[in-house]
């Protein structure tokens, strides 16, 4: 029996990790690693010493900020201005959150829209630390982190909306490269549904799997028990449902001010129009490009816009190389490579000259498909120039010669596909590549071979 899909009003709050070499107001290492040894990344000012001041806002991260608001079609804000969020948790070393949402602020960007779902706003603000409620310890290494937060008009319907969405979203992000891809995101998703329960935050659910069990969850709920009151839950993965934390809190109670030790941000029409100009083409935009005209078929260019890092490479390598022939290379055999090396493009030295180059000798008839997926695979952990390597093995004489002695060789073989088995011709085949280390023409090669077994 098909399940119902039940539907609310769905707001998102998401929060993802700027790329930026310090904190936003200090000098430390901006480390998003996990598993890194706690509070080694920390000063006075991000761990809430008294008297220790904050530095002006990191300029990397307001930048990010801005080309992200652009990409959401944001009208981006000239005068930015930041509060104090106030609230007593043990991550908040300040006893409040630098931020530049909040009753009296000002935010970096505020209308815009992404994938037909409206933004109410997108704004910068400090990460807390990380704190365990299990063995009470703070690691302060994220306190001072610069995260974007993108608030969306609650206009998602069903789970499937939101998370479709959310991939549409992240995919875009990595095209920026403004935002850290590894480190994730968290939502706070607000759930109701209208005219029958009163609006719920989930707090901090950190994959887009979870946020979508979330969703369904707490929609079952609000239809059964028809909440009444605003509250903050939290999502429990193993047990798949969500948990009280506390009644909703409002505006109110985070007693937002204006930070008199932060200067406010001046941006400029000049400022705004340069971050503007380094905004990439959108996935939508390359696919639609490969397709018509660079004449890829569609299935292969959705592959390809995949990888933010792997179209950029493309893009190069076919200033060089016919698109059609370079897209299985890309598609099929880089990505073979870097999955079986466990990596991605970004962490191995591959240049595109030295692709492109074994790609021509590939192309050109030097070498043989074969001796190509064999160099591919010598490219890992650095490429190299692929100029000092045999050619291709397509004389007739020598071919025959190799191909006798191989049926002479493995003569079993050569009376099992005589008698039918035609498998037995795979298997010779691959004797004579072997034989002449892969550089056989094979189609010369497999005419000479099945004349010479038929006789």
């Amino acid at each position: 029996m098909k399940q119902e899909i039940l539907e609310g009003m769905i707001g998102l709050e998401i929060h993802t990790y700027l790329i930026t070499k310090e904190k936003l107001f200090c000098q430390c290492i901006a480390s998003r690693e996990r598993g890194l040894q706690p509070n080694i990344n920390v000063c006075p000012i991000c761990t809430g010493q008294p008297g220790a001041k904050p530095m002006l806002s990191n300029k990397t991260a307001v930048k990010k900020a801005i080309q992200i608001g652009l990409m959401l079609q944001c009208k981006i804000n000239e005068h930015l201005i930041w509060q104090r969020k106030h609230y007593s948790w043990p991550d908040l070393p300040k006893g409040y959150q630098n931020t530049l949402s909040g009753k009296y602020a000002i935010p970096v960007g505020e209308k815009g829209k992404f994938q037909g779902i409206k933004i109410s706003s997108m704004h910068l603000e400090e990460d807390p630390a990380s704190w365990n409620p299990e063995t009470g310890e703070i690691d302060y290494n994220r306190s001072g982190l610069p995260l974007v937060e993108i608030i969306t008009e609650p206009e998602f319907a069903t789970s499937e909306e939101v998370t479709s969405w959310l991939n549409k979203l992240i995919h875009n992000l990595a095209y920026l490269k403004c935002v850290d891809s590894n480190a994730g995101i968290k939502v706070d998703v607000n759930v109701n549904i209208p005219g029958k329960s009163e609006r719920v935050e989930i707090k901090n659910v950190s994959s887009i799997e979870n946020i979508g069990k979330a969703i369904d969850y707490e929609l079952q709920r609000h239809m059964k028990e028809s909440v009444k009151s605003q509250e903050t839950r939290r999502y429990d993965e193993a047990k798949n449902k969500t948990v009280l934390m506390r009644t909703k809190e409002q505006a109110e109670d985070y007693r937002f001010i204006s930070d008199p030790d932060l200067q406010n941000i001046i941006l400029n029409k000049k400022l705004i129009d340069s971050e503007r100009d380094k905004i990439p083409e959108s996935p939508e935009i390359k696919l639609e490009k490969l397709v018509r005209k660079n004449k890829i078929d569609k299935k292969s260019a959705e592959v390809l816009i995949k990888h933010v890092d792997i179209i950029e490479f493309f893009e190069k390598v076919i200033e060089k190389v016919d698109a059609k022939f370079a897209i299985s290379w890309t598609t099929i055999e880089l990505l073979r490579f870097l999955n079986y090396n466990n990596t991605t493009l970004d962490k191995v030295d591959i240049k595109p000259e030295h692709f492109i180059a074994l790609l021509k000798l590939v192309k050109e008839g030097k070498i043989t498909e074969l001796q190509g997926k064999q160099l591919l695979n010598k490219f890992y952990p650095k490429s190299f120039m692929p100029n000092k390597i045999e050619g291709k093995i397509a004389d007739k004489k020598e071919l025959k010669e190799i191909a006798e002695k191989v049926i002479k060789e493995n003569s079993k073989a050569a009376e099992d596909y005589r008698a039918g088995e035609k498998k037995a011709l795979d298997f010779l085949m691959g004797r004579i590549m072997s034989a002449t280390g892969r550089r056989a023409d094979f189609k010369i090669a497999k005419e000479i071979l099945h004349g010479l077994l038929r006789k």
